[in-house]
């Protein structure tokens, strides 16, 4: 008999102590005489009214189970630990609600109303950066956990290693934070991801450029690209090439390095001689780091740098590097600053802050988002059942004020992408992110070229 929706929101043990209840009672009203044989088929049949008692919902539902595959211990742990937070955070609303939040859903608490008030657990994995273990965390919280879908995984390369064992067992993946554009461009069946992908980022960086020379006056030429090479940087190198020759920008370097680097001395030489105007850099956090101390220990300081996220939005990158962390223009999809715009940005940030001592960044504002998303559709969908639960996140269509994100909204294609995102960009200014493009809704001028090491306060 195939496992109804609910059976699976039950804890095995707690069912399988009901079982054995139902069973002692019924061995304790038969008569001593009846057959064996009889015996047996009363219980099963015992047994079989217990499902069907739960599968019509006779009994309270205690929680839905989510596999959630992040960067736990290595280069990214750092990361990781804010990424595990907001979803934290994201399920205790949703269980125990959230005052003074009213336009949040799920605010009021209480757990999943069409589920019966169904809670959420999260079941976390470290991938610790590693494809072929993210795999292999996807298969044991799906064949091992029974999670009802997947969350995660940050690393671009990790997600596309974990959703493809997803697909293969048709369990949901909700993917909130990894950006190469390929990973939807897979027409995967099973996968959702509600971030914008890096089509549109390295975009922005142009349409940015563009402007700048329009409305500034600021004429950018010479571009040199410094990007990581898994699939996140590679994917963005091939974006960043191909729109540098379509817009007229003479590309004069273009230097890939291996992640988790112990130094990258050769590299930013290699930079520093092609003498671009701006570098793109696509960096997870160790590499971030070591490569703004490296531009410092070797002179190297353009007119910019156009960071592609990452590590550039880690709250370590400036707690780390304190005032060398000012100027660097980072695209983003959140910003606190924004809070003028959405009330909603402040107070859930004041959530998270309260319980954290720390701001969300654009990573955890993105994990925290996911949850929700995903939660929508559990409740949309009345059931754990996956084939329910995939067309229930098929028909999403969330408003932009319901969440914490300057979009327009969440709406899935055809591909699992999120098509109402949309990117901004933030320089960092007196160690704070503050929003800088599109100009129509800048809190902050841009502050142009950066200044050299030597001339900085």
């Amino acid at each position: 008999m195939p496992e109804s929706p609910v059976c699976r929101l039950l804890p095995g043990h707690w069912l399988n102590h009901v079982l054995k209840s139902l069973q002692s009672k019924l061995l304790y009203k038969l008569p001593s005489a009846l057959p064996y044989a009889l015996m047996r088929t009363l219980l099963r049949l015992g047994g079989a009214a217990l499902m069907a008692l739960a599968a019509t919902g006779a009994f309270a539902q205690e929680e839905i189970r989510i596999g959630a595959i992040y960067p736990l211990t290595g280069p990214a742990a750092s990361t990781g630990a804010e990424l595990k937070q907001a979803l934290e955070l994201a399920v205790d609303i949703i269980n125990n609600g959230a005052k003074d939040i009213g336009g949040l859903p799920f605010a009021a608490g209480g757990g999943l109303p069409n589920l019966k008030g169904a809670k959420i657990r999260l079941i976390f994995a470290d991938h610790q950066s590693n494809p072929q273990t993210g795999s292999s965390e996807a298969e044991r919280l799906i064949t091992q956990e029974k999670v009802v879908a997947l969350i995660g995984c940050y690393n671009s390369n990790v997600t596309a290693t974990a959703s493809q064992v997803a697909e293969r067992y048709k369990i949901p993946f909700l993917n909130p934070e990894s950006s190469s554009a390929t990973l939807t461009e897979r027409k995967y069946k099973w996968f959702f991801r509600t971030t914008p992908h890096d089509n549109l980022f390295v975009a922005n960086f142009f349409e940015f450029l563009a402007e700048l020379k329009a409305k500034k006056g600021i004429d950018v030429k010479q571009i040199g690209l410094f990007n990581e090479n898994t699939l996140f940087g590679t994917e963005t190198t091939k974006l960043e090439t191909r729109l540098a020759d379509e817009k007229g920008y003479k590309l004069v370097a273009s230097v890939n390095y291996p992640p988790n680097s112990t130094q990258l001395t050769s590299e930013v030489q290699t930079l520093k001689a092609a003498q671009p105007q701006v570098i793109m850099q696509s960096s997870y956090l160790g590499d971030a780091l070591l490569s703004m101390r490296t531009y410092k220990d070797l002179g190297v300081t353009p007119d910019m740098i156009l960071a592609n996220d990452a590590g550039f939005s880690d709250t370590e990158f400036i707690r780390t590097l304190g005032k060398d962390a000012d100027y660097v223009i980072s695209r983003e999809v959140w910003s606190l600053d924004l809070a003028t715009r959405n009330l909603l940005i402040k107070q859930v940030n004041d959530l998270y802050f309260a319980r954290y001592k720390a701001n969300f960044t654009g990573n955890s504002a993105r994990s925290f988002t996911g949850l929700m998303v995903l939660a929508d559709a559990l409740n949309r969908s009345g059931s754990t059942d996956p084939e329910a639960l995939r067309r229930a996140l098929s028909d999403t269509n969330i408003p932009g004020d319901k969440l914490i994100m300057p979009w327009k909204g969440v709406r899935f294609d055809a591909s699992g992408q999120n098509e109402l995102g949309s990117g901004i960009l933030v320089q960092i200014i007196g160690g704070k992110y503050v929003t800088v493009w599109p100009f129509e809704i800048a809190t902050h001028d841009v502050i142009w070229p950066m200044p050299k090491w030597d001339q900085r306060k």
